[in-house]
């Protein structure tokens, strides 16, 4: 159980709860009633209280999030913990790892290892990811306890992915180019006329005379944008076959999410947060002169 507790600020002086919850906590329509259901969901200086009350400056207002009743099957599965507190949980996710169980991926799955590691701590949540990584993409995952944190957070992590493409990139650029389905293929990703709108801000780290290693960050975050994109532009990921990319150096497509930067949703401190190059992409850039 999560208590998150609120100063009314002057501001919100004689203001209804419906409207701090709105205009200040920013809490959704379906999380209000959510916690209204609940027994001392919302309460008032520690007493009960319903939307049309009025509050005052200096009033605490608490928020009361119940454990989550369903979890994925917790598994003892090595996923390094990068940062943790009671509304964050940062994974570092290695390759070959889906985010949610599947076939053939039914108890090896990042929410399998989340569950381990908060029924280890005492703790029972929902298995709540702020974003989505590829299976074979490895890096920083961010996860959220509480709705409350998921909500404040979305759209609101800043990213930065390390990619060894082929071929020899220089410089800086966007490439803004929409993405949709790939005729007839129903999991391929590809720029069509018809996609939706995909940004993609690069800049060349290192370059080697066949493969160069790239920051990326997204301003959209679509399916496979960055492998899409890169494909496009004629340098697909190193190892990712899917889009072109070569299989003879690397295993899987050489994408790792590295950095993100992002505001803590309940204390409003500022968190950045790394991850170490993974060993197969380090391997790969050394080889070809570019980390």
């Amino acid at each position: 159980m999560r208590k998150i507790v609120f100063i009314v600020p002057e501001q919100y002086d004689s203001i209804p709860l419906r409207g701090f919850l709105r205009g200040f906590i920013h809490l959704s329509a379906h999380q209000t009633a959510r916690l209204k259901r609940q027994a001392g969901g919302i309460t008032r200086n520690g007493k009960p209280v319903i939307a049309p009350d009025l509050l005052y400056a200096g009033d605490r207002i608490t928020l009361t999030f119940p454990d989550d009743d369903k979890t994925a099957e917790p598994v003892a599965l090595e996923v390094p913990v990068i940062f943790e507190d009671a509304d964050l949980l940062v994974l570092d996710k290695p390759a070959f790892m889906p985010m949610y169980p599947c076939p053939g991926h039914d108890r090896d799955s990042l929410a399998n290892a989340a569950a381990y590691h908060q029924m280890a701590s005492g703790e029972q949540n929902s298995f709540r990811p702020v974003y989505r990584l590829d299976r074979d993409t490895t890096g920083l995952v961010l996860l959220a306890k509480n709705p409350y944190a998921a909500a404040k957070l979305s759209g609101a992590v800043r990213k930065t992915y390390l990619a060894v493409c082929e071929g020899a990139l220089k410089g800086s650029g966007v490439i803004d180019l929409p993405i949709g389905l790939k005729p007839g293929h129903s999991i391929q990703r590809a720029v069509v006329p018809s996609g939706i709108d995909a940004v993609t801000r690069w800049r060349a780290v290192k370059t080697g005379q066949s493969h160069s290693l790239v920051a990326i960050r997204l301003k959209t975050g679509r399916t496979h944008q960055i492998r899409v994109h890169f494909s496009s532009c004629g340098y697909p990921l190193a190892g990712d076959d899917m889009y072109g990319g070569s299989l003879e150096r690397i295993g899987r497509q050489a994408l790792h999410c590295a950095e993100i930067r992002f505001r803590h949703p309940v204390t409003g401190e500022r968190i950045r947060l790394r991850s170490p190059f993974p060993q197969d992409m380090s391997q790969l850039a050394k080889q070809e002169k570019i980390f």
